[in-house]
């Protein structure tokens, strides 16, 4: 059940944030039982789902009895439609052992992907044209993602839900569910926006926000203190104590990210610069940009 729980609530609260995302179900009856017992009624004909380019299908993870089997019901038509809305630009997502299904469909071959770590040998051995990767969260190779178990599919969502989006827009999205963000080993670019918010303190959180998106503005202990709501004395120790750096080395790593986006742009002056992220002079942005490098 968490194999379509999980990712769902994901891209519920994006919608609720204003993401332009709609959720269809689809399946081969209009009925199913989930391993739980907990049925899921009004489901779409997969045939009938109009999938676009862009689109993202997720199939979640099956008994492990059922997927080994020699024939499936209405594999074939699955696997032809799975096929079509792949060449037609969508993007096929695999939860845990739902990896099973799209390598028995031939989608997976020469492709690296990954499922539930007890299965992982398993699947290697039943389909050795597989590139199967083993203790990580998440695949991606040419627009088909496979993840390991149950909750490494809502990693997996809020990977593309940041894709969508942006990774601020994500990360609020994974404290709305109080998820740790966990990026892919194999990613090499950590953000800003994930790093740091490994805890649930409101205040802290609020000051982060606010940073992000007013790092241009003038900034003192006393009004961040203010916005969360606690003395400029105390926000220093509680920042510290949460995040495992202080407000000020915080604001230098927003400043340099800043920096780094809009020296990609020839039509940005050092000085503008200087005044998008807050500082006095071209020379600190010289200094920032030396140090990034």
């Amino acid at each position: 059940m968490l194999d379509l729980a999980g990712p769902d609530q994901v891209f519920n609260e994006a919608m609720g944030r204003g993401a332009d995302i709609l959720v269809e179900y689809c399946s081969a009856d209009k009925l199913i039982s989930t391993s739980s017992n907990l049925g899921i009624t009004r489901l779409k004909p997969f045939h009938k789902t109009k999938v676009s380019k862009g689109d993202y299908i997720f199939i979640p993870g099956a008994e492990m009895n059922y997927l080994t089997r020699s024939a499936i019901p209405y594999e074939k038509e699955m696997s032809r439609w799975l096929k079509e809305c792949y060449e037609n630009g969508a993007f096929i997502c695999t939860i845990c052992t739902g990896a099973f299904f799209l390598a028995r469909s031939g989608l997976l071959n020469m492709r690296k992907c990954t499922t539930h770590w007890k299965y992982t040998d398993t699947l290697k051995k039943k389909f050795p044209s597989l590139n199967v990767i083993a203790d990580v969260l998440f695949t991606e190779d040419e627009r088909i993602y496979t993840s390991a178990g149950v909750t490494a599919g809502i990693d997996m969502a809020l990977f593309i839900v940041a894709a969508i989006k942006d990774d601020n827009f994500c990360f609020k999205v994974a404290r709305e569910l109080v998820v740790y963000m966990r990026r892919q080993g194999s990613d090499p670019q950590q953000s800003i926006f994930m790093n740091y918010r490994n805890h649930i303190h409101s205040g802290v959180h609020r000051i982060q926000d606010y940073l992000q998106d007013n790092i241009n503005k003038k900034l003192t202990l006393a009004s961040l203190g203010d916005i969360a709501c606690m003395s400029a004395r105390n926000l220093t120790r509680v920042f510290k104590k949460e995040t495992g750096i202080t407000i000020n080395e915080y604001i230098t790593i927003i400043r340099k990210t800043h920096l780094q986006k809009l020296v990609t742009n020839p039509d940005i002056t050092r000085k503008q610069m200087a005044g998008l992220c807050g500082l006095k002079s071209e020379r600190q942005v010289i200094r920032l940009l030396k140090a990034v490098n």
